[in-house]
């Protein structure tokens, strides 16, 4: 089987957390596994935000959030149990991850008639 491919801390860019937080699928995925605060199987994932995700893309998120550096997989088993990286990448990026993943909370729970532009209600 193929080694999982976790990126040394001072390998990990802004560019690289960005793009994986980039996809509001992999925002939920992150902040899952940061709330859990003990490992997460990818099983868990399957049904996320009342849709169901394929294993297939189920597995390309979780190897972009790894190859970001934002989890750290570990094999055990069949099953991938997952844990977030934010305190070992804290000292490198400071509250950058914890900015972002405020900023997406806050756009997620803001409601239609706080400010948010759609279509009107037909």
């Amino acid at each position: 089987m193929k080694p999982l491919y976790h990126p040394a801390v001072e390998d990990v860019t802004v560019e690289s957390i960005l793009h994986a937080l980039a996809d509001p699928v992999r925002f939920l995925i992150l902040s899952e596994i940061i709330r859990a605060q003990c490992p997460k199987t990818c099983s868990n994932f399957l049904r996320l935000d009342n849709r169901t995700l394929a294993k297939s893309t189920l597995s390309q998120h979780f190897r972009i959030l790894r190859e970001a550096g934002l989890i750290r997989s570990e094999r055990k088993g069949v099953e991938m149990h997952n844990t977030t990286r934010c305190e070992e990448l804290k000292p490198r990026f400071g509250t950058m991850i914890g900015a972002i993943m405020a900023a997406y909370k806050e756009q997620f729970e803001k409601k239609p008639d706080e400010g948010q532009t759609g279509c009107p209600p037909q």
